[in-house]
């Protein structure tokens, strides 16, 4: 199993257990983002019992946890035993924490608490009388990012005051890719990039292919295979009405962005259910609500906007869902070659632009820019937009950018189309703000323009031909 980066995250955990006190972490993220690989190589060579819960009926979860439990107290299993109640199990694992440091992990704790409510309780009672004065270091870990804030992290929770700490595990970025695909062209990261985004699970589907098309019409378009039908199974496993969030997924996927076009074009009876829905596939990691960089309250803003988070759903409900009918009938070359190939470059271009962002934040933190970028994101009015707006956090400095996934060289052309739509966004700040643009290109860009670059200290020029994984130029 290939395991890259999640520095971070390692180094949290590290700290956590090296302080000997008792902990109580929550760790949580969309599913397939690597969360269990991640916490099974933080327990290697660490005494530790690993639970990964399902829904199965609580008699039967509870039999399996003593099993576990038990095997590390006396090195074997027990045929057939079972602590009397989750209060008895979880003491006794305290028991096993008083003399010596023990990682205990109860992965999907979220199963645990559907089928038996009163989980979060019972251990708010065992931590407050006894698992708090161990050395145990408890991590409760769960795929549903809603259920897991609210249930667990939530000040409702039972739970609430107890943990020591929390991290939410996202999905890798761009820059991570170089540690699946090592030496692949920075072109082919960014188009694989585009199909899979930053999930682990999708990405190890492809860690053998060296023909990126090639591996789409092996591992996605045809019947039988993981991504062939994941988005469904995904829907289905952690959702009650997986048709209606299925239809907001595919409305959002068809262009719809605001919440009157969904609920229209998803077939929902009102507003408020449609809002329902996308706040849930928020909670999900599917979708994320976006509003110009500029807005000082997003939160409240009206202008916020809809798009898929995950880009494999882009790619799914762009090109597999609507040729579901040849692909079950084994037509994938056909589908690749007639419906994907010819609109395979436009399809590139948001998630490039996704990819742009996450360079020019890198940047930042290496301090390669003029400034730090403080705000980051994309901005639009009803006329303009920008693919890229950095802000400074004294708002004195600004970098507004443009990314182009084109086969020919950009042109001095955009800069000055870049330079008049930079115009449009001064008014949203109190001062003049200095200027900086940032051009990004697929292929490079023209002498005439490169020569401009170099005489000017306010204008970048990236090549995505020549992006490492790694941030560098």
């Amino acid at each position: 199993m290939t395991f890259v980066n999640r520095k971070a995250e390692l180094h949290w955990l590290e700290e956590a257990y090296k302080s000997g006190r008792a902990q109580l972490l929550v760790l949580y993220g969309r599913r397939r983002v690597g969360k269990t690989e991640l916490l099974r190589v933080f327990c290697r060579e660490k005494r530790h019992v690993f639970f990964v819960a399902d829904l199965a009926p609580d008699r039967e979860q509870l039999a399996a946890f003593s099993q576990r439990l038990w095997e590390q107290a006396y090195g074997q299993a027990e045929t057939g035993f079972s602590f009397p109640s989750w209060e008895a199990a979880f003491r006794f694992m305290g028991g096993l924490a008083r003399q010596e440091r023990l990682i205990v992990v109860l992965d999907e704790f979220p199963y645990l608490m559907e089928t038996n409510p009163a989980i979060p309780s019972i251990l708010q009672k065992v931590w407050d009388e006894e698992l708090r004065n161990t050395g145990i270091l408890c991590i409760l870990c769960g795929s549903y990012v809603g259920v897991m804030e609210r249930e667990v992290l939530g000040y409702k929770s039972a739970l609430y005051g107890r943990r020591t700490g929390q991290y939410l595990i996202e999905p890798l970025h761009f820059h991570d890719m170089a540690g699946f695909f090592p030496g692949r062209d920075p072109i082919w990261q960014v188009e694989a990039y585009a199909v899979l985004g930053g999930v682990p699970a999708y990405l190890l589907e492809f860690i053998d292919e060296d023909d990126l098309f090639a591996g789409i019409a092996r591992r996605v378009l045809r019947r039988g295979t993981f991504l062939y039908e994941e988005p469904r199974f995904l829907l289905m496993q952690e959702l009650r009405e997986p048709a209606n969030y299925f239809a907001v997924l595919r409305a959002i996927a068809h262009g719809k962005t605001r919440l009157n076009e969904i609920t229209q074009a998803a077939g929902l009876h009102d507003r408020s259910a449609a809002s329902r829905y996308l706040d849930i596939l928020r909670d999900m990691g599917l979708i994320k609500r976006l509003v110009p960089v500029t807005e000082k309250q997003p939160q409240k803003s009206r202008r916020g906007i809809y798009r898929l988070q995950d880009q494999f759903l882009r790619f799914w409900f762009r090109f597999v869902y609507p040729n579901r009918s040849d692909l079950e009938e084994g037509e994938a070359e056909r589908v690749l070659e007639t419906r994907i190939k010819p609109h395979f470059p436009e399809f590139v271009g948001p998630a490039f632009k996704e990819v742009c962002r996450q360079h020019l934040r890198l940047l930042g933190r290496r301090g390669k820019l003029p400034f730090y970028p403080y705000r980051l994101g994309s901005w639009w009015d009803g006329q303009n937009e920008l693919d890229l707006l950095a802000i400074s956090e004294d708002e004195a400095a600004i970098m507004v950018g443009e990314c182009k996934w084109w086969a020919k060289p950009v042109g001095a052309n955009v800069l000055s189309e870049l330079q008049q739509k930079a115009k449009a966004v001064l008014p949203h700040f109190q001062r003049p703000p200095h200027v900086y643009y940032a051009l990004f290109a697929r292929n490079g860009f023209t002498e005439e323009l490169r020569e401009m670059a170099a005489e000017r200290h306010d204008l970048l020029l990236i090549e995505a031909s020549k992006f490492h994984s790694s941030g560098d130029l």
